[in-house]
């Protein structure tokens, strides 16, 4: 006798090729609504026909099949999966009047509320951005150091901006959910590549993203503003400016949170910042995973900046390597690896009066910073504020090094890493090396100053000149150094100053390879500052 059960799993399969057949995928292939797939005439009545269509249809594919395809605005809807096939190229026309009366909306791929929308495929979209080189007519506060050294030099201040018959953004999305960007490369972008505003739920995997790293200025990468639940993965972004920035900003709306994202394997590099915690932080950017990345080429590595009053917190940073080098002046960073700063933006732009700046100072506060490899020619510096000092900060396996380019026209760095304004602040593993050929304005290793709690464990390092102390504290309080070795000759290990010095614990540590383990200010001995079982 034959048992139903027997035909069961046959039965299912039958059931699925059916329900397949009768489920096929609508694609909407835009040379059937008019595109020619060359380069001219304009493309953008037809493909957005075919957008049109899909989406009244109630979902599908819009294909762009191999071609030349050159578009002013388009704008997705729901349900539409738009595919660039290998081999298809879609150019950002320039003209202005294809890109809408609205310059805040102007972008080549545009979306404002759609849901369940994709911009895929393996080929190419094209910006076209081009740019002009002149003497600077800008001001720029966040550069003004750069400047003054080429003036100082008396070096022309020589600066690339952006071709004024381009426009836009490649994609921008505005209050959109469940967003897939695959697969594309992006290219040549005349603004920011990707902006999504409020947007929920975004998976960005597996795209290429490419601006001039000589003179792509405002060229960033992606761009999230007070978005969420975000993913960024398996890509390769190479900017003029920032790779990768978060925002919480109100120039699409109220500003928004920008939380729960994740960023994994990809590879950056940026003539500004690889990755930015951006200034425009008018709310939060909170609950931040960033792993097993690689940063290359970069005038600055990974930057915590906050300017506009708003919170960054619970951030982590791990399995990194980050490789800095000094762009042109007009770029911002210095080739530094690490970059914190807290100001009001009264403190930033002279034009800005302190009585007219309503923001108070922001907060950066529990940031991990872990097994991370970095090189570069520029001072790390991170600085808290006055009225809001960096809160639970760490770094874990830490290793940098320090560089010096002599044929460089200025280099500012003087120390390696600076701690400045901090409360509760750990240092576990971190080791500091210095690069020959080396520099004679070197100095320390690491300065701390204005701390108050402090924990350092298995420091490692030397000073860049013998002259200086391989760690100065300037009014640290209630910290501990402990199980640190003086790696080779060393002048000074430690040097303590600041009358604010007090409450710390020196412990299991070997100095001797120190010639003085440690210096003091006059006044501070005695239960300030206190040694155990130190080797000398």
């Amino acid at each position: 006798m034959i048992r139903i059960a027997t035909f069961l799993p046959l039965l299912l399969l039958l059931n699925i090729a059916a329900f397949t057949q009768t489920q096929k995928l609508a694609v909407f292939n835009v040379k059937d609504y008019g595109a020619t797939g060359k380069k001219m005439p304009s493309a953008q009545v037809a493909i957005q026909k075919a957008i049109d269509a899909c989406a009244a249809a109630g979902g599908g594919m819009v294909y762009l099949p191999p071609g030349e395809y050159s578009s002013g605005t388009l704008t997705l809807k729901s349900h539409v999966r738009f595919h660039i096939e290998a081999g298809a190229t879609l150019y950002s026309i320039k003209e202005k009047s294809a890109f809408g009366n609205d310059p805040l909306k102007e972008a080549l791929i545009f979306a404002d509320g759609a849901e369940n929308i994709s911009i895929e495929g393996r080929g190419i979209v094209n910006g076209q951005g081009q740019y002009e080189w002149r003497l600077n007519d800008i001001e720029d506060d966040f550069i003004r150091p750069n400047l003054d050294q080429m003036v100082a030099l008396g070096k022309p201040l020589l600066r690339s901006f952006p071709k004024k018959d381009q426009f836009g953004k490649l994609v921008l999305l505005l209050r959109c959910k469940d967003v897939r960007i695959t697969g594309l490369s992006f290219i040549d972008s005349p603004s920011w590549t990707i902006h999504p505003y409020a947007c929920e739920r975004i998976t960005i995997d597996g795209i290429y993203i490419r601006s001039s790293l000589k003179d792509g200025v405002w060229a960033d990468g992606i761009d999230p503003d007070g978005c969420k639940d975000v993913r960024i993965s398996n890509c390769t972004i190479e900017t003029g400016d920032d790779a990768l920035v978060f925002y919480s900003m109100n120039w699409y709306g109220p500003a928004l949170p920008c939380e729960n994202i994740t960023v994994t394997n990809c590879r950056l590099t940026s003539s500004s910042s690889a990755i930015k915690f951006c200034d425009g932080n008018m709310n939060a950017i909170r609950n931040v995973t960033i792993d097993n990345c690689v940063i290359r080429g970069s005038n600055r590595g990974i930057a915590f900046m906050n300017f506009d009053g708003g919170e960054v917190s619970d951030v982590v940073l791990s399995n990194l390597t980050v490789e800095c080098i000094r762009n042109d002046w007009f770029w911002w960073g210095d080739g530094d690896p690490l970059h914190f700063n807290i100001k009001r933006r009264s403190e930033v732009h002279k034009s800005i009066k302190p009585e007219n700046d309503k923001n108070p100072a922001g907060k950066i506060r529990r940031v991990l910073i872990t097994n991370v490899i970095a090189r570069g020619f520029g001072s790390s510096i991170c600085n808290g504020h006055p009225d809001s000092w960096l809160e639970d900060i760490t770094l874990n396996n830490v290793k940098l090094t320090m560089a010096h380019d002599p044929s460089a026209p200025y280099d500012k760095a003087r120390t390696a890493l600076v701690f400045k304004q901090v409360r509760n602040l750990k240092m576990k593993d971190v080791e500091i090396t210095w690069e020959k050929p080396g520099y004679d304005k070197w100095e320390s290793a690491l300065v701390l100053e204005e701390v108050d709690g402090l924990q350092i464990d298995r420091f490692s390092g030397i000073a860049g000149q013998p002259k200086h102390p391989t760690i100065l504290l300037n009014q640290v309080e209630h910290g501990t150094i402990r199980n640190s070795a003086v790696p080779d000759v060393t002048e000074t290990f430690l040097q303590f100053t600041g009358g604010r010095t007090k409450g710390i614990l020196l412990q299991g540590n070997d100095f001797r390879n120190a010639r003085n383990p440690f210096l003091f200010d006059s006044g501070l001995i005695g239960a300030q500052i206190k040694s155990e079982g130190n080797v000398k």
